[in-house]
């Protein structure tokens, strides 16, 4: 990585600090004056606030982070927790005594009814993970796979638990985690972005996701996810104009460079060079996008592998250019799979989700670890809650509705230890009993796999020291690590 050794950077710091009017210096402070001296290291993305200021001791284990986001939310009880009880009492009423006092979300004011898991449950794996039939290919990477059948959240409705899940926040525009992550380390490439989204659409009502869940919020525009697409143009708004040839479109953005410095020269404003950035990573990304974005250049094997047609948009595509993209250094990838919200047609619609994500997902595993590089990527997969044990809508096919307080995600890779669950729920799959794990738990986790401490990976805004994890204590979750 490129950076200007600390020793030469000192008198520039102070003399930008001197040549601060009271408003610019103000607003410096809001991003913290490290904060804001640091932005002027960062017009190629290669330095982050954790190689200047170690926010941890301890010794990295993960590169990079692949997050597999289920969106809508899978059923933990048709994945990962098998609850006998609550398939004898199918059709019964719901015992008061769970949910009394409860958040609820459709439901609220029905009738509760309970409903049994619709899959049956196998042991895979030396370890004898337990994992339901619909995870037919999940399973053969058991003893990979960590799975955490504990997590509880904070939001019950789609957005705000897409936006907690991402910021540690339900307050709009934080900076989601990848934006923290790149903060914190910064990037390992300068011809794609530091933070790259995609996604994929099929199975019951495919939730929209707005793009603030990416945005980098009060930390450098610079820092935000930018959004692939694998089907049609990859990235809006990157390619040349009809009859703009490169080295024209270079000639331009040098003249927009050098008037943008004169005007940061002016203002010392960090947000000027992170444009400046974003212009110049946008021109080098016409050339490295396209090459990227053809994965017709895989072997069949790995295309049948993966279940992936190039350039059809599908999970399976967008898994495969997630190991694309791993290897060349982007810091986190996030994918988002719409379908997941399963309020009716449960059997239907989890078959159809998982016959998209389940053999992809594995897939991904299993090339990362062939290629040498799981140990160094930390993969997570679930989704912004889980489902209700009781039954919603009528007919032979009835649904789940939103469900917080206990969930099943997994982890694989990056310092994680495979072959393992963590925590339990009650007999109906309702509570997180045992070793409950909040999100803000998760985050911690993953932080300290990339070696950053949680605790001291922040910013200063509107006079507070915000950080992912938020104020309310976290802790990082030993139990799986390896």
């Amino acid at each position: 990585m490129k950076r200007r050794p600390v020793s030469d950077t000192h008198d520039q710091i102070l003399n930008q600090i001197h040549h601060l009017n009271r408003r610019q210096f103000l607003g410096s402070l809001s991003m913290g004056i490290g904060a804001a001296a640091l932005s002027q290291w960062w017009p190629s993305g290669q330095v982050g606030a954790a190689e200047l200021f170690p926010a941890s001791s301890s010794i990295p284990r993960a590169k990079r982070v692949i997050f597999l986001c289920m969106a809508g939310g899978p059923s933990h009880l048709e994945t990962f927790d098998e609850k006998p009880k609550l398939a004898l009492l199918d059709g019964q009423p719901m015992p008061e005594s769970f949910t009394r006092g409860m958040p609820i979300a459709q439901l609220q004011g029905k009738e509760l009814r309970c409903l049994g898991p619709r899959a049956t449950f196998g042991r895979y794996g030396e370890s004898g993970q337990l994992i339901s039939d619909y995870l037919p290919h999940i399973s053969t990477v058991a003893d990979d796979i960590a799975i955490v059948k504990s997590m509880v959240t904070e939001q019950i409705n789609h957005d705000p638990a897409h936006t907690f899940m991402n910021t540690g926040s339900i307050i709009p525009h934080r900076p989601s985690m990848g934006s923290w992550i790149n903060y914190g380390l910064g990037s390992e490439g300068e011809s794609l972005p530091g933070f790259v989204v995609l996604t994929s659409v099929g199975g019951r009502n495919p939730q929209p996701i707005a793009a603030r869940q990416w945005s980098s919020g009060f930390l450098p525009s610079n820092l935000g996810g930018v959004e692939f697409h694998s089907k049609g143009d990859p990235v809006h708004y990157v390619a040349n104009p009809p009859g703009i040839s490169r080295d024209r479109q270079q000639h331009l953005i040098e003249a927009i460079r050098d008037l943008d410095r004169m005007r940061a020269s002016e203002t010392k404003d960090p947000e000027v060079e992170a444009r400046i950035s974003q212009y110049e990573l946008a021109f080098r990304m016409q050339v490295s996008v396209p090459e990227l974005m053809d994965i017709s250049d895989e072997t069949p094997e790995t295309l049948a592998m993966y279940g992936a047609v190039p350039g059809d948009g599908t999970y399976a595509s967008n898994c495969l250019l997630a190991r694309r993209l791993a290897q060349r250094g982007v810091r986190f990838i996030h994918l988002y799979h719409r379908g997941w919200d399963h309020h009716g047609g449960l059997k239907q619609y989890m078959k159809t989700c998982c016959n998209l994500c389940d053999q992809p997902t594995a897939a991904l595993i299993q090339d990362l670890k062939n290629k040498g590089m799981l140990d160094d990527t930390l993969i997570i997969w679930g989704g912004e809650f889980g489902r209700t044990p009781m039954s919603q809508g009528g007919g032979d096919d009835p649904g789940r509705d939103h469900h917080i307080k206990g969930f099943s995600m997994f982890l694989a890779g990056g310092g994680v230890k495979g072959g393992v669950t963590l925590g339990e729920t009650d007999d109906l799959g309702y509570n997180a009993v045992e070793d409950p794990v909040h999100v803000r738990d998760l985050h911690a986790t993953m932080l300290h796999l990339l070696g950053i401490d949680h605790q001291r990976l922040s910013v200063q805004y509107q006079g507070l020291d915000v950080k992912l994890t938020g104020v309310e204590k976290a802790r990082v979750v030993k139990e799986i690590l390896a």
